[in-house]
Parts: structure tokens; C-alpha cells; sequence
């Protein structure tokens, strides 16, 4: 009896050369599975394609509303942003595909998983990781790795000789993957970072100049650091990203054109859509601001930049990253209220914010007379804090 492969299958070129030399190549018994986390591909006709193409099985799991909730939400209670700008779309997506794809290997009784991923990108890392993780004895076949089909043109070929169907398009000049969190384009075009972007190429997003000239107001009701509703509407979390999407791409709101380190050492220049991501982002600090104390707030962006790259390099199961989720999450206790927004032109603008948690006290911060602050307490305050820099230059 042949031995079970479980494949993360698009049923692209790609994936689908790869379901063939398998079966060819490896002579395995190949499992098809395709991840729906909200990239808006037409997957209708794709397990008929994975069968004709040799599949014995084909599973497609519908994992938007988990993605968010268990990932998206998680990630972003943690203010994860990589070198600065980058809101971790793609990064996030990987472990829960890669953990999906370990639950049908057990349950199917593959001993292999394979995907995808070049060996030149951070891709093959993520899967990986999180195979080895929560599989540890598991084999992993990663084809881009081992073949000599290295080019757009071998794999037409490759799939012409035995017959594997291709829809007939011109190749994209750029790569791109979507999912509910945001769109990714890279390669192609885009490996000269001297080139703009062509605004053809946006898809979650209008240019800032051609969004509407009026702004939008929304609100958005956060409890213990997640949102839940917008403008008193109660969504479930992928319907309420989703939402934002909508709204932050009508204003322009969330491109980043970005040259990031890649984990396995070289650079690499992504564009990125992130409308509801950024909106989300903007509208959590500006609550965070009013709710958290001080010093857990700089306690908690002192492992942003970890975190971020954690995440980026595919360590989402990994013990460092749970035990900083579970400080972070206790973070997040009190991150409970409404903020107000003004979208206009790629700008996410705080427009109000309120909560039961509010640590403002407006008695304490006025500017006018108070009976509850004395300020001659100040002058002990300051020379305290200034014994250490008259000692250092008496």
C-alpha cells in the first residue's frame, strides 16, 4: 500500500504540477487540501481538478472565522507590526493552514505533508515549523526544494506531458496572496524598489485620490482588547474584518510598500493592502491609551518587536510566544470600549474614545484651579529624579 501525502493544494499551476510529480516522482498516495481563509478564489471546480489530476481525496476546510478569532485577534491584542510597518498578513495565515493540514495527515493516516513554498522565501519556514511542532514525527516534502522545474515556462511543460489541465492566462507580473487580513504582492514588477506600484494592481483599496472627499465616521465597541461590533452592529469576528475591508478600502485607507528582512537573510520589497488591519490597529492604541496603565503599556511594547518577529519567522507554536501571549492577554483585561474614527483619504483619524476602565481623570488634568493635586509636590518629585545627574556632573 502506498504511503499518504497530505498536499496544501490551490489548484493553480504550481500546486497542481506538484499533486502529479508526487504521484510520479515520490509514488505516494496524494491528499489534496485547500485552506479557505477568505482569498475570495473561485474554488468551485477545484476538487474535480485535484481528482483528474490524480487526488484520491480532496478536503476543503473553511477556516475563515477561526482565522481571525484564534490568530488575526490574538496577534493583534499583541500591537504586532514588523519592522515598523508590516501588519503580519501572510505571516499569520501559515500556522493555522500548516495546523489544518496536520489534523487531515492524522486523521487520514499520511505520514507526509508537502506545500508549495520556494526554498528562498520565509514561507517554507512557517509550514514547517508548525508541522514539526504539532507533528513531530512527521516526513515533509517541499518539491521546489528537490526538482529541476525552475521556471513559469518547465511547468507548463510539465503539465502539457501529462496532461494535467492549466487554465490558458497570462502570467501576473507579480506574485500576490490574499486572505481576510489583507493581499500581498511581491516579485515580478515589484523586485525594483525604485518602481511605483501600477495602481492597477490594488485590489482591497482606492488610491487615496480618488477616495471620497467627505469623511466617514465609525465606531467600533472593543471588549477585553478584541472588537465586536461596528457602529452598534454586533459581527462575528470575520464578518466584522471583513466590514473594515470594506470601509478602510472605499478611503484608501492601509497600503505599505515595504523592503523587509526576510528570515533567511535576504531582503525582499512586498506591497502590502491592509485596510481593516490598519484601521483595527489605529483604533486599539487609541483606547489602549485611555485604559492601560503606564508602565503596562511599556511593559507590553517592550515585546512588540519579539513578537512581530516571531510571528514573521513562523514561531507561533513555539513556548516563547504562548507564554508572551499570556502576559499580553492579562494586558488586555481592560481594554474594554468604544472608539470613534474619521476615515478620509488613507488617513484613520481618532475622532473619541470612551470606556468604563478610563484611566483619564479630567480633575487631575486640567488646566484650570483643582482641589486634588497639590503642585508643590512637584519640587521633591524633580530633585529626586535629579540626584543621580548632579551627582554624575557635580
Amino acid at each position: 500500500m502506498k504511503e499518504k501525502v497530505v498536499l496544501a493544494y490551490s489548484g493553480g499551476l504550481d500546486t497542481s504540477v506538484i499533486l502529479k510529480w508526487l504521484i510520479e516522482e515520490k509514488n505516494l498516495d496524494v491528499i489534496c487540501y485547500l485552506a479557505d481563509l477568505g482569498q475570495e478564489e473561485e474554488i468551485t471546480g477545484v476538487e474535480e481538478k485535484a481528482k483528474k489530476c490524480g487526488a484520491s481525496e480532496v478536503f476543503i476546510s473553511d477556516l475563515k472565522e477561526e482565522f481571525v478569532k484564534d490568530f488575526v485577534f490574538p496577534m493583534f491584542r499583541g500591537n504586532a507590526i514588523y519592522e515598523g510597518e508590516y501588519l503580519l498578513g501572510t505571516s499569520i495565515a501559515r500556522p493555522l493552514i500548516a495546523q489544518e493540514q496536520i489534523a487531515i495527515a492524522r486523521k487520514t493516516g499520511a505520514t507526509h505533508v508537502a506545500h508549495g513554498a520556494t526554498g528562498k522565501g520565509n514561507d517554507q519556514v512557517r509550514f514547517e515549523l508548525t508541522c514539526y511542532a504539532l507533528y513531530p514525527g512527521i516526513k515533509i516534502i517541499a518539491p521546489w526544494r528537490e526538482w529541476d522545474l525552475n521556471s513559469r515556462e518547465s511547468l507548463l511543460n510539465y503539465a502539457e506531458k501529462h496532461n494535467i489541465p492549466v487554465t490558458a492566462s497570462k502570467a501576473k507580473p507579480y506574485s500576490c496572496d490574499r486572505n481576510l487580513l489583507h493581499i500581498s504582492f511581491e516579485g515580478g514588477i515589484l523586485e525594483d524598489p525604485w518602481s511605483e506600484p501600477d495602481e492597477e494592481m490594488f485590489v482591497l483599496s482606492v488610491s487615496p485620490e480618488k477616495a471620497p472627499d467627505e469623511a466617514e465616521y465609525v465606531e467600533i465597541d472593543f471588549e477585553k482588547g478584541d472588537p465586536v461590533s461596528i457602529n452598534g452592529n454586533k459581527l462575528s469576528p470575520a464578518t466584522l474584518l471583513k466590514e473594515l475591508n470594506r470601509l478602510g478600502g472605499k478611503h484608501g485607507v492601509g497600503r505599505v510598500d515595504l523592503v523587509e528582512n526576510r528570515f533567511v537573510g535576504m531582503k525582499s520589497r512586498g506591497v502590502y493592502e491592509t485596510p481593516g488591519g490598519t484601521i483595527l490597529y489605529k483604533a486599539r492604541r487609541t483606547l489602549e491609551s485611555l485604559v492601560l496603565d503606564r508602565e503596562v503599556m511599556a511593559f507590553r511594547d517592550s515585546l512588540v518587536p519579539k513578537y512581530a518577529q516571531l510571528v514573521y519567522n513562523g514561531f507561533w507554536f513555539a513556548p516563547e510566544r504562548l507564554t508572551m501571549q499570556a502576559a499580553i492577554d492579562q494586558s488586555q483585561q481592560e481594554v474594554t470600549g468604544t472608539v470613534r474614527i474619521k476615515l478620509y483619504k488613507g488617513n484613520v483619524i481618532t475622532a473619541g474614545r470612551k470606556s468604563p476602565f478610563s484611566k483619564y481623570s479630567e480633575a487631575h488634568a486640567t488646566f484650570e484651579a483643582d482641589e486634588v493635586y497639590n503642585q508643590k509636590d512637584a519640587e521633591g518629585f524633580i530633585k529626586l529624579n535629579a540626584l543621580r545627574l548632579m551627582l554624575q556632573n557635580r
